[in-house]
């Protein structure tokens, strides 16, 4: 496996990845008008004009069979929510983008907060897009144990769960509750209940690492590469080598590259056998 971390800006760091090259991206780029001190902090009513060449760039370099999830959040501008998440999905299904899912991130320690008009979010969305609508997703590599909801809930079945329930809303999907009979694991809703970070105190707004971990169990297998344009201090390359894929992150400032080396150098030098690669590249 190899993995690259490019200091510099990634709308011009993107241009020298190849064509159809990876197969999972997944970042957190500045919020509008978030982290000014480090990244100038993009106001909401430029916030497509600056991504829009990023997601083009995105688009060239992801394989037709890969997933690009965008964790972003709207901001609230004079007592109500701006529209430049909305704005820049349709702006990116015009680039040729799917908006195929959307996620939830639940953050389960989140402290409260109270505004005049508002209570403090406990929550981020991670969206997803693809090139094509056949893309590579191991589901079974995701999925969580029953739980104790079945031990009640499957004791006394009725003639209706033994057999095809069709759909009531006449969608076509009916279900069959037996069906879900001596099964030790089911697959998992588009919410996931993760904390936030609280170890890495280098970066403001770093990831937890169950977080970038879910996805790349979800949509990638081994040798498979990830990619990371705004990388921070590197939490997302960093699991993706532990999980032996190849990874790329690229971040424009200097110290948040050299924070993800210090953090990836251990873990190559204990994990990585002596056939596996590594490289780092600067510009």
């Amino acid at each position: 496996m190899i993995t690259r971390i490019y200091h510099g800006d990634s709308g011009e760091k993107l241009r020298e990845i190849a064509d159809d090259a990876v197969d999972l991206i997944i970042t957190s780029p500045p919020y509008a008008d978030q982290r000014k001190n480090t990244y100038g902090g993009i106001s909401p009513d430029q916030y497509v004009e600056w991504f829009s060449p990023i997601s083009l760039q995105l688009l060239r370099i992801l394989k037709p069979t890969g997933t690009f999830i965008l964790n972003i959040k709207e901001k609230v501008v004079n007592g109500e929510r701006s529209t430049y998440v909305m704005e820049l999905v349709l702006t990116m299904r015009k680039q040729g983008w799917l908006w195929t899912e959307e996620f939830i991130w639940h953050k389960k320690n989140c402290y409260p907060g109270k505004w005049p008009n508002r209570f403090r979010d406990a929550w981020e969305r991670l969206i997803q897009f693809n090139k094509s609508r056949k893309f590579n997703m191991y589901q079974e590599a995701v999925m969580v144990p029953m739980g104790d909801w079945a031990n009640a809930r499957l004791k006394n079945l009725s003639a209706t769960d033994k057999t095809r329930d069709p759909s009531k809303v006449g969608s076509g999907f009916g279900k069959k509750i037996a069906n879900w009979l001596e099964r030790e694991k089911a697959y998992p809703t588009n919410v996931l209940h993760l904390a936030t970070e609280c170890g890495n105190r280098g970066h403001s707004a770093a990831f937890p690492e169950e977080l970038p971990e879910w996805f790349i169990q979800l949509f990638t297998r081994e040798d498979d590469t990830v990619l990371d344009p705004f990388m921070g201090s590197g939490t997302t390359v960093l699991v993706a080598q532990r999980m032996r894929r190849n990874a790329i992150g690229i971040d424009i400032v200097s110290d948040y590259c050299e924070m993800a080396r210090s953090r990836l150098r251990p873990v190559q030098l204990s994990l990585f056998t002596p056939e596996d690669g590594y490289e780092e590249a600067q510009f």
